[in-house]
């Protein structure tokens, strides 16, 4: 399966909200995207700042690629983001291009 790294934000309590940057995998046909045991698909334009729903529980996410300059936000709010441990490395490395930057703790869930 092809994988990506993310930015993830539960938006379900509103405009800003829980957010972590991690690897994600995709169905065969790329209409779903998997995370942590949760399934999203895409909320084709209906969303409210919010471009796709957890398929379980209904909850918004706003999901999108990583930004080299780190501003992932959707409102570039200068808040904390959890970065999965499996990631940091290639995250830091490639993405941001800040290799030597220290690691992030992360909580173990997005929510």
């Amino acid at each position: 399966m092809k994988t990506r790294i993310l930015y993830i934000e539960n938006k379900s309590g509103g405009h800003t909200g829980p957010a972590r940057i991690g690897r994600v995998t995709f169905s065969k046909s790329g209409r779903t995207i998997y995370y942590r045991g949760m399934a999203f698909q895409s909320l084709k334009g209906a969303g409210f700042k919010s471009n796709y729903y957890e398929l379980e529980t209904g909850d918004e996410y706003w999901i999108s690629g990583c930004h080299r300059n780190g501003a992932d936000r959707l409102y570039g709010e200068r808040l904390p983001i959890d970065i999965d441990p499996d990631v940091a490395d290639e995250y830091w490395g490639q993405i941001r291009q800040h290799p030597k930057k220290v690691k992030r703790q992360c909580n173990p869930a997005v929510s």
